[in-house]
């Protein structure tokens, strides 16, 4: 039975709760909301958005029921599969606390959104579902909370020793110096850290107060992570809080997704002028210039060199990293479909954009998540 005191408490915050409610965007909405959900038993509300991943989905949440820290609750939301993970989700309703949603098709930020609103806790922790967690992971952003409270945060990713050479491949090219700056391994930043939907983490009343994710097809967890910075909450890189990512199995769907990121970012562009880094131009160069070279090469056998001084390069540090050759050897394809496929991605929304004026949904419904 709660005391008195907590009864009294508990009313009074109501009433400032409701005070403030005039203005939900006010810094008083937000303070009184973050003590309301101080009342919530709920700690964290794991948010996972499924289309056709019933493995991954049982993966995922076989890495939950190991977690050290058990104060969460699991939002599974399928997102007009054909293939649904309800079957594997009943088998773990003994182990975890597991809400689960079923909808028709709508992308996944629309899904995540659709599965914050069913949530409790008061901090939404948002993962693919093609993510393993490590046993610490959410001792991990405990720590980091106790330590130096955020509003919003993310964490890197990893390749586990269960994903074949391609997926490990594909890892290296998306996290390595040599492709991306580094930007998504979770080390030093050439930009500002921006936490992704793989794995993300935000207080329940900011998430509330921004209206969740938008209704971008592309680039939507990058766009809600720009909306956090502009909002001037709080947001940091928890590198402990790390996650054991699969991406894509193969690199042909691995084109499409950079493809899509490369769109996504011009899109971003028109939205926020001042979002577009140089980071965010070297893959355009990269594809560029590797055109150049080619059309040198019939005149300049040499002209093609740096290319080739490039994927060794590629192939020695990746080598290295994952003690492998084999793995090595396929981080040239990825890397060169990561920076390619997103350079491409980004030429063709700059003119279809930028140039002919066309709107982002008319240009792009072909590459639309269904």
């Amino acid at each position: 039975m709660k005391s008195p005191f907590f009864v009294n408490s508990f009313i009074s915050l109501v009433f400032f709760t409701l005070l403030c409610a005039s203005n939900q965007y006010s810094f008083y909405w937000i303070y009184a909301k973050s003590l309301f959900y101080k009342f919530i038993d709920m700690r964290y509300s794991v948010i996972i958005p499924v289309y056709n991943r019933p493995d991954e989905v049982d993966e995922l949440l076989q890495s939950l029921t190991v977690q050290c820290f058990k104060d969460f609750e699991v939002v599974i939301v399928e997102d007009g599969s054909s293939i649904p993970c309800k079957e594997v989700a009943d088998r773990y309703t003994d182990r975890l606390d597991i809400k689960y949603f079923s909808k028709p098709n709508s992308g996944p930020g629309q899904t995540r959104n659709y599965g914050a609103e069913r949530s409790e806790g008061e901090y939404l922790i948002i993962l693919d579902s093609d993510v393993i967690l490590p046993e610490g992971y959410f001792d991990a952003v405990e720590k980091e909370l106790t330590t130096s409270p955020a509003d919003a945060f993310g964490g890197p990713d990893r390749a586990h020793d269960s994903f074949t050479d391609i997926q490990k491949a594909i890892n290296y090219s998306m996290t390595s110096f040599f492709t991306t700056g580094g930007i998504r391994g979770g080390k030093k930043k050439m930009d500002k850290f921006y936490p992704r939907s793989f794995n993300m983490g935000v207080r329940r009343a900011v998430y509330e107060a921004l209206g969740g994710f938008s209704k971008m097809r592309f680039g939507e967890d990058i766009d809600f992570s720009i909306r956090i910075f502009k909002g001037g909450y709080i947001c940091r890189l928890f590198p402990d809080a790390w996650v054991y990512h699969k991406r894509r199995t193969d690199l042909k769907k691995f084109f499409k997704q950079v493809h899509n990121s490369g769109i996504a970012r011009i899109n971003l562009y028109k939205k926020y002028p001042d979002s577009l880094k140089l980071v965010h131009l070297l893959p355009a160069a990269f594809t560029l210039g590797v055109a150049l070279l080619l059309l040198g090469t019939p005149f300049c056998l040499f002209s093609f060199m740096p290319v080739i001084l490039y994927a060794l390069l590629v192939c020695i540090d990746s080598t290295i990293q994952n003690k492998s050759l084999s793995i090595g050897v396929y981080s040239i394809a990825a890397a060169f479909i990561q920076l390619i496929g997103y350079g491409t991605g980004f030429w063709r929304a700059w003119w279809q954009r930028c140039v002919r004026g066309k709107d982002e949904f008319e240009a792009f419904q072909k590459n639309f998540y269904k």
